[in-house]
């Protein structure tokens, strides 16, 4: 039975989550929430695998400078220092923990991704490291006296006297609602895809924990910058499913409907040019054809390679019909990794004592405005040990969130809609948010969207279960974001507004939002 009082209380069960946990409970008694299963995370899709400098010729330095040169100007330098030093050692770390990375003659394999210099990449099972990660940690926590509670939603998070001491939760089964103290909560829920109609990400990501910390006065920075992955299969009656980036660091190239390679229309890079140069690039070329998709062709590399290296791939698109081996697979962009959140320093510290962030949910802006391919995981790694390690008091004792050059703004009232508009709904919001707040958007599309999710917000009941909990939550994620976006009036890393195309020196600045006033 869960005890009402804990020295640490997670939110979250992806890698962020557990791996917080197993930290943790070194320390003192600790307790997961989790509106789903343990293993119903973003994490268990992660296919791309680990960055880490752990091969010769590789140094925590090249992998700082690849990772800066990707954010576009807006990455936090000590963050991205912190990531890239750290790393080898949590690497070592899951290594002993037992997620079995695959090896040739004996060494880690070490493949090449876009926008990486060297290759860095690691991998477990081929394309099937998220899985085995999160299979590993699942097993540790299951062995350990972590409690896990399972179909249990966290709806608000308790502050007292200015300290975050409490999380108020929602039992989806039961309907029970119960309150359990501790006295570090950490909010690791990871992303929310489920904004957007195609999306890389399971249905549980719906951005509970950026709404949760919001509204419990936390400040939530760098909204506007969503990343898009450029190659999600694109099939009628076929979810949306990743085709992860490190095809084309095997030589996938992307083709038009008439078979002509475009990259390098685009990029010197041409394949491997960051992620949100090729999102726009595949928009653009679907625009010009009228397709609903391009073409990724692995088809002139060796059928043993691709069936080796990317055996989860392989047989979802045979099982759909396509031989990635002998045609090409079509492909379009999708929703896929949020770098804005929860604003955290380095220590994983939120603007609100005792309330703490890791993962996707956070944002030290060690990504920028676009993320280098397969930092993800590498984050959730590095800055959950430094937030146990803040939590025993390791930290220097000031927590440096504000900025000189920091936009903070409150989140504004918007004059209601007088035009006939659609009901709040899972399937509306998505539809608005991918036409609206997608790769390309435009002043008077997102102001038009911040009308309309305000008067969504005012019109809603109070949430009641776990479905009405997560809209409640995805119509305020896409309110924090739209605002964000008409704040910053310029292009830069994976936000582009056509009707500020270029990208501004004057806006190398982050956007924070807050729900109190400033």
């Amino acid at each position: 039975m869960p005890r009402s009082q804990y020295d640490y209380i997670i939110i979250g069960s992806g890698i962020a989550g557990l791996n917080t946990a197993l930290l943790a409970r070194e320390n003192g008694s600790t307790l997961i929430l989790t509106k789903g299963q343990v293993d119903d995370c973003n994490t268990r899709y992660a296919q791309g695998g680990i960055a880490a400098a752990i091969g010769t010729g590789d140094t925590p330095n090249l992998h700082m400078q690849d990772t800066l040169s990707a954010g576009a100007g807006l990455c936090n330098r000590e963050a991205v220092e912190v990531l890239t030093n750290e790393g080898p050692q949590r690497i070592a770390n899951l290594i002993r923990w037992g997620v079995p990375f695959d090896t040739s003659h004996g060494e880690i394999s070490l493949g090449m991704e876009g926008a990486h210099s060297r290759p860095r990449i690691l991998h477990a099972g081929g394309d099937a490291t998220g899985q085995h990660i999160e299979l590993a940690l699942v097993s540790r926590v299951a062995e350990s006296d972590i409690d896990v509670l399972d179909y249990t939603l966290a709806t608000g998070i308790v502050v007292e006297n200015g300290r975050a001491v409490a999380v108020d939760t929602l039992n989806c089964e039961t309907g029970v609602q119960e309150t359990f103290r501790g006295s570090h909560i950490v909010v690791g829920t990871g992303g929310a895809g489920q904004l957007f109609k195609y999306t890389t990400n399971p249905e549980v990501a719906t951005g509970d924990g950026v709404a949760l910390a919001f509204r419990a006065g936390a400040r939530v920075m760098d909204m506007e910058f969503y990343q898009f992955h450029p190659t999600a299969l694109r099939l009628k009656c076929a979810p949306t499913f990743l085709l992860s980036e490190a095809m084309r660091g095997e030589g996938a190239v992307l083709r038009d409907k008439y078979g002509r390679a475009f990259m390098s229309d685009y990029h010197p890079l041409a394949d491997l040019a960051p992620r949100d140069v090729v999102s726009r690039a595949i928009a653009t070329e679907m625009e010009k054809t009228d397709s609903e998709s391009v073409f990724l062709d692995v088809s002139h590399l060796p059928s043993e390679v691709i069936q080796s290296r990317f055996p989860t791939i392989y047989h979802f698109c045979l099982d759909r019909g396509i031989d990635i081996t002998r045609e090409p697979a079509p492909v379009a962009p999708a929703a896929h990794y949020m770098m804005g959140g929860i604003q955290i320093d380095t220590w994983g510290r939120t603007s609100v004592p005792g309330l703490y962030a890791c993962g996707e949910a956070a944002c030290s802006a060690v990504h920028g405005a676009n993320r280098l391919a397969s930092n993800s995981l590498l984050d959730t790694l590095v800055f959950a040990r430094r937030l146990v390690d803040c939590s025993l008091g390791q930290a220097p004792e000031d927590n440096p969130l504000d900025d000189e050059s920091m936009l903070l703004r409150r989140l504004p009232e918007r004059s209601p809609v007088c035009a006939t508009m659609p009901s709040p709904s899972i399937e509306n919001l998505q539809d608005l948010c991918w036409r609206n707040v997608g790769i390309n958007r435009n002043g008077s599309r997102l102001l038009l969207t911040a009308r309309i999710l305000n008067l969504w917000q005012r019109m809603m009941p109070a949430p009641d279960d776990r479905a009405s909990w997560e809209l409640s939550n995805m119509v305020l994620l896409a309110r924090l974001m739209v605002e964000s976006a008409l704040v910053r009036q310029e292009s830069r890393g994976s936000h582009f507004r056509q009707d500020f195309p270029e990208t501004r020196p004057e806006w190398e600045k982050h956007v924070a939002l807050i729900q109190e006033e400033v």
